[in-house]
């Protein structure tokens, strides 16, 4: 007999004044911001290197750079790249590409010539705007790629140095992004999108198969998710203060910390890149409520001399992603701010965001460990690893797979990929995870990360959540060497914490007399660091590489 959605085991805990199903609205994404700067036109909407942007002027500066992009012939469902930190510009581009119907692929500035020119060639953009700075990578790379136009910009808001005008390199046009907006009006055309269907965004992701695709992506996909959030968070709409240190050329944070915020008429508090003492230092300035982080950070603020100089206590909710979360971090930033550190999981295949703790600070305690439960409209459920065709039970640990509205309608141009990750609606998520009888969810590795000893199923976050319960190790990876006897052995990367000291033997030991012997660390590399993704999460897979 088929469980009806509200019979589902996480409803028994579903936090209070959280509905279960949203009516989202058929709407293009860019809405969001356009109802808002309508409904509060002088309210600050970006504070970046102490100036404000209200959302008047945001939705005015957006429209402008709409009438220039379609100036420069760019139309619905053309490509326009964003190869920019997180400054003003990259916000008002970001929804001046969507308010013509184009679609945007947002580019790491970590990116360098291969993966840039990958990125814009695959998703066939024909413009790109980026910093001043960066423009030698793209001048590398124009004659591979179909850009017409070149935007540059600088950190600072309005750049004083010149930019180069009306050069041509390759076929491609450089201009002045400000002096393109501000000799813009905001003549737009009329564009019709349909939200379910047409897309936003061409989002990169090395996906569960290891090598970068884009992601395709609605206006429904990104608007669904962010009005889902936004909800679960509890949002005040016109109260909230966001701290958007989040990189929002990634998934992550472009929705918690860019639509969302929108989405609530937030005061969004932009940093070009995370800096704890700067971070600190606004929080109490800023009195900000909201922060969507990573565990690296939160262990950075907490660590920052600078800390008990400061008052956090504006803090209400704070979400951690992209790698798990130690409970000491967990506990001691709530203890500290008051407010409430709750662990989420998302992936970039749905935009991102699919469960969550649930934010009540009225509970007596946080889950650790888990990622909660699905947020609103989404379903989750446990299959089998070999064909994800079979529901697992309760307890038991197969591949996570969800269902929602912000789930992709695949992958550009690569059909054979699309079609493994789908099962029906349902999307194969390439976590191995479990679901206890509450309808909490836990992560146990990632499928492809999975060590194969003697036949047995290694799961290297297991192993890592031991060894960072070891006073000595600040950072750890846990990944298969290949063996001829055994299969794989797992290895472990450490590296020390400053002013301690541990011995293989000493970690060995600690390790292995809590695990089976077929888990058992086999061998331990000290290392001085170790490759970390712009989220602070250990790359196994390039640490695995290496062997």
């Amino acid at each position: 007999m088929l469980v009806s959605f509200e019979e589902k085991p996480w409803f028994q805990n579903w936090p209070d004044d959280v509905p279960k199903h949203l009516e989202y609205p058929e709407v293009p994404l860019f809405d969001l911001l356009k109802e808002v700067a309508k409904k509060y036109p002088a309210k600050p909407a970006i504070v970046y290197l102490g100036k404000e942007t209200t959302y008047e002027n945001l939705d005015a500066l957006s429209d402008r750079f709409a009438a220039a992009l379609s100036n420069l012939g760019v139309g619905k469902g053309d490509c326009v790249g964003l190869y920019l930190p997180n400054i003003p510009q990259f916000v008002v581009a970001y929804y001046g590409i969507l308010k013509i119907g184009a679609v945007l692929t947002a580019i790491s500035p970590l990116c360098r010539e291969r993966e840039v020119e990958n990125q814009l060639s695959d998703s066939e953009a024909k413009v790109v705007v980026t910093l001043d700075s960066l423009f030698p990578i793209v001048k590398a790379v124009l004659k591979k790629t179909l850009l017409q136009h070149v935007l540059l910009t600088s950190i600072e808001e309005n750049p004083d140095q010149p930019i180069p005008k009306n050069q041509v390199i390759h076929s491609a046009k450089i201009s002045s992004f400000h002096q393109l907006i501000t000799s813009t009006e905001a003549d737009l055309p009329r564009v019709k999108i349909d939200p379910n269907n047409d897309l936003a965004a061409l989002q990169f992701t090395g996906g569960t198969t290891g090598k970068a695709k884009a992601a395709m992506l609605t206006h429904r996909n990104l608007l669904s998710n962010a009005l889902a959030f936004a909800a679960w968070i509890k949002g005040n709409e016109a109260h909230e203060t966001f701290l958007t240190a989040l990189p929002l050329f990634h998934i992550y944070g472009m929705t918690t910390s860019l639509n969302v915020p929108v989405s609530l008429a937030a005061k969004i508090v932009l940093f070009p890149k995370f800096d704890p003492a700067k971070s600190l230092e606004a929080i109490q300035t800023n009195k900000v409520t909201v922060f969507c982080g990573v565990p690296a950070m939160y262990q950075a603020l907490l660590a920052n001399p600078q800390l008990g100089k400061f008052d956090l206590t504006s803090i209400r909710v704070c979400i951690s992603g992209a790698s798990p979360l130690p409970q000491n971090v967990q506990k001691k930033f709530m203890r500290i701010t008051g407010g409430l550190l709750a662990e989420g999981y998302g992936l970039t295949e749905a935009s991102p965001v699919t469960h969550c703790s649930p934010v009540d600070v009225t509970m007596k305690t946080v889950r650790v460990g888990s990622i909660g439960l699905p947020i609103p409209d989404t379903e989750a459920k446990i299959v089998d690893i070999e064909t994800g065709t079979k529901n697992l039970s309760v307890g038991e640990v197969g591949e996570l797979a969800v269902c929602g509205p912000q789930v992709m309608k695949g992958y550009w141009r690569r059909p054979e990929e699309t079609a493994q990750i789908f099962r029906g609606d349902w999307l194969l998520t390439g976590d191995i995870a479990r679901m206890d009888a509450e309808g909490y969810f836990y992560i146990t590795d990632r499928k492809k990360d999975l060590i194969k000893y003697k036949g047995y199923s290694v799961y290297p976050r297991e192993i890592e959540d031991i060894l960072y319960e070891h006073p000595a190790v600040k950072i750890c990876a846990v990944v298969g060497k290949a063996d001829d006897r055994e299969g794989e052995i797992p290895k472990a990367y450490v590296v020390i914490k400053e002013d301690h000291f541990a011995t293989s033997k000493e970690i060995l030991e600690f390790v292995n007399e809590k695990v089976a012997p077929y888990k058992a660390i086999r061998e331990i590399e000290f290392r001085e660091d170790l490759p970390l993704s712009f989220a602070g999460k250990v790359l196994r897979r390039s640490i695995k590489d290496e062997n």
